[in-house]
């Protein structure tokens, strides 16, 4: 099961749409505090429609906190100051997608840390990044590609034209 980490999310309609996108594909989410909103914010579950009972989330209280009990080994750390982009690397099917908050990214000390952990999403050089939702879909669904999409309806009956 793929887990998508998201670090100090701001904005609930994102992780509204992470938690879709996660209940569609079996992943986990983890939110890492602190939070620009209530976890049951009107918002968020908007977002997440009538999904919100197919996502397991966990929360964890920072970043030291995540990583002392969620334990990644195989975690990936985007970020469009990455050196190699997300398609330059092998996924397992627990690997660990993590984002950081919507203004800031990721902490640099993290990403200075785990400098062979560091992933991008190409785009040209006049964008600043892409929305979060976005990236972590992007990000899931490559994984998931890579690893054959484990457990996913890969069928589809088309209706007479």
């Amino acid at each position: 099961m793929l887990n998508i980490v998201l670090v100090e999310p701001e904005i609930p309609q994102n992780t509204g749409n992470i938690a879709r996108t996660c209940a569609a594909t079996g992943s986990r989410l983890h939110l890492v505090r602190p939070l620009g909103f209530d976890i049951s914010d009107r918002a968020v579950k908007r977002a997440g429609l009538d999904y919100w009972h197919l996502v397991e989330v966990l929360v964890y209280d920072s970043l030291a906190d995540f990583f002392s009990r969620a334990q990644p080994e195989d975690f990936w750390l985007f970020s469009t100051k990455a050196p190699r982009t997300y398609t330059q690397v092998q996924y397992r099917p627990d690997s660990w997608l993590i984002f950081g908050k919507e203004t800031r990214g990721l902490p640099e000390t993290l990403l200075y840390a785990h400098p062979d952990r560091c992933v991008k999403i190409p785009m040209i050089e006049q964008a600043r990044s892409l929305n979060l939702s976005n990236s972590a879909a992007v990000a899931c669904f490559e994984a998931l590609r890579q690893l054959d999409f484990p457990h996913l309806k890969q069928w589809g009956k088309m209706g007479d034209a």
